[in-house]
């Protein structure tokens, strides 16, 4: 699927470029600390262990007793694993090549 032309802006590139100048792990908790609240960094680790959790096959009720996460949640995850920019599929793609 095409990427998504309302979410380019010059500030959202400015922001990803800057994201890939993260050297590692310590500097990715600093920066999203002060850029993100908790509640969003928390919601963003849990929607990327939902789609690792269903690239795995498991189960909707297991991925909701592990993670936390709604059925409706999940529910998002998948529909984007399945239709959305693939950005899921790289990215785990490359988990698996590591």
């Amino acid at each position: 699927m095409a990427l998504n032309e309302k979410l380019r802006t010059g500030q959202v590139d400015d922001l990803f470029d800057t994201i890939l100048k993260i050297e590692n792990r310590e500097e990715a908790y600093k920066f999203f600390e002060d850029l993100c609240t908790i509640a969003e960094i928390k919601s963003m680790a849990q929607r990327w262990a939902v789609a690792r959790k269903l690239d795995a096959g498991e189960t909707y009720i297991d991925i909701a007793t592990e993670t936390g996460a709604s059925t409706a949640t999940i529910s998002r995850v998948k529909r984007y694993l399945e239709y959305g920019a693939d950005g899921y599929r790289l990215l785990l793609d490359r988990s698996k090549d590591r």
